[in-house]
């Protein structure tokens, strides 16, 4: 069995990496932005402000690097030129999607367009074009700042300093649109000067050309992250997402786990007496009533208790909401005895589902083993009924319930968003809707692999467990 975890356990890293590279594709395709939002748009220094903040979110998220690959040192001189003079309408009329695509790139290409812009900068016949490659130039060779949430605060600043000084030396080194002949040429030869120091770093080798093919991409710098368990920072609140998140868990693990335990507990006994009393009356009854209890949506469910147990209509004894009592309680014991109050309603809402799924699995699975020839044999040889029961039936009669609980351990984490939300309990449910909607990409990742691997882990477990409950089931 060892030997077969340690296979299963090596089989998980690429898994892992597989299941991380769907899940980053296709939030990274989704339609919108989280860098589109904000900023001025008042006159043309609005749009300006808008600009360089809209920059300055997308290279500190990485949002302006390619998602998989990156093929931008492969850039020609005429492809950078043809979207300067589409952004600005220089020369013809493009559309205005043919606009907004040119602007987009010439802000996402960043550094990849120095060495072309320098050049179109000293001879382009274009006199617009001349002067807009300047002003494309100040972006384009500014280095970003990192980010002082995450990481190491101080050795950040630090960098910000080293980089904020780089900048300042050429930040200035643009002219207006009606600036004098004399602006012109004295920003240019400043940019020429400073090209010939700083040329070896905008021009790249064949190695750096395949270094950035795949490695300078979101993909790539995610996983660079992830590897030291740093999930980036929050692209709304800024806070780091490992603490947002283990900040949320403790709702959702609260109220999940209680729901399963909860259920099993309730569920296999009324699944075994069920299977034991296949056809009777009682049989009956626990069928029609756990059909009745699995029919209805939770939120219905936790609208009616809401209604009939903490409104009033007809008793008030539950709180309608939140996770605990908003004033202090000074003893430990207090406080869990308030948070099981609140957690009363969302708990019975969580595991009337459950109890009449897990009950139906834990039926059939008894039944199909109470028929097996060694359950008869078991009988024969005098045992009694309970023995054979518990013993033999009931603990062979559990794989359909183990392989269901691989499945359960993924919602410890990512919780429930419907009775979060109808209970206003502010877990992981309602988290990672929020962040869905607002686009925050880092804490949709981290609760969405969190979940991969609680799953990866769950099926493990799941297939570990069946050696234990059932001897004819050899793993090596």
């Amino acid at each position: 069995m060892l030997q077969y975890a340690v296979k299963r356990i090596l089989w998980m890293i690429p898994t892992f990496f597989m299941i991380s590279l769907v899940v980053f594709v296709l939030i990274n395709l989704a339609p919108g932005n989280p860098g589109q939002a904000g900023g001025a748009e008042n006159g043309q220094s609005g749009q300006s402000v808008q600009s360089e903040s809209v920059i300055f979110f997308k290279r500190q998220f990485n949002l302006d690097k390619p998602i998989l690959v990156n093929t931008r040192t492969r850039l020609t001189q005429g492809e950078v030129r043809q979207l300067i003079v589409t952004a600005r309408s220089v020369e013809g009329t493009p559309t205005p999607a043919q606009i907004i695509a040119a602007k987009d790139a010439l802000e996402d290409y960043g550094n990849y367009l120095v060495r072309h812009l320098v050049a179109l900068q000293a001879d382009d016949a274009n006199p617009d074009v001349r002067r807009l490659a300047t002003s494309y130039l100040l972006t384009a060779a500014t280095l970003s700042m990192t980010s002082e949430t995450a990481g190491d605060a101080a050795a950040a600043r630090d960098v910000n300093r080293e980089r904020d000084a780089y900048n300042r030396v050429f930040r200035d080194w643009s002219c207006a649109a009606a600036a004098p002949p004399e602006c012109v040429g004295e920003t240019t030869a400043k940019w020429q000067a400073w090209w010939a120091e700083n040329r070896s770093t905008y021009e790249y080798t064949a190695a750096e050309t395949a270094w950035a093919f795949f490695f300078d991409t979101r993909f790539a710098t995610y996983w660079r992250n992830l590897v030291h368990l740093d999930f980036g920072v929050s692209a709304n609140s800024r806070e780091p997402i490992l603490d947002l998140v283990l900040g949320k868990l403790k709702y959702s693990v609260s109220l999940s786990l209680t729901a399963v335990m909860l259920a099993y507990l309730v569920a296999v006994p009324l699944g075994v007496y069920s299977a034991v009393r296949s056809g009777s009356r009682a049989d009956t009854v626990l069928t029609a009533g756990l059909f009745v209890l699995y029919s209805l949506p939770t939120f219905f469910t936790g609208t009616v208790l809401l209604q009939l147990l903490s409104q009033g209509t007809p008793v008030k004894w539950f709180p309608t909401g939140d996770f605990q009592s908003q004033a202090a309680i000074p003893t430990t014991l207090g406080s869990l005895a308030d948070i099981a109050w609140h957690l009363a309603l969302p708990v019975a809402t969580s595991t009337s589902v459950a109890l009449a799924a897990l009950s139906r699995y834990a039926r059939t699975g008894v039944i199909d083993v109470i028929r097996a020839d060694y359950i008869r044999t078991a009988r024969a040889k005098g045992l009694e009924e309970p023995v054979v029961i518990i013993k033999h039936a009931v603990r062979n009669g559990m794989i359909p319930i183990l392989t269901l609980l691989g499945g359960i351990l993924p919602v410890l984490v990512s919780g429930s968003v419907v009775i979060e939300v109808v209970f206003n309990i502010p877990g992981m449910g309602q988290f990672l809707v929020e962040s869905i909607g607002q686009r925050d990409y880092n804490a949709v990742m981290a609760v969405l692999l969190a979940s991969a691997v609680l799953t990866l882990v769950g099926i493990l477990f799941s297939d570990l467990s069946y050696a234990l409950v059932d001897p004819r089931i050899n793993l090596d």
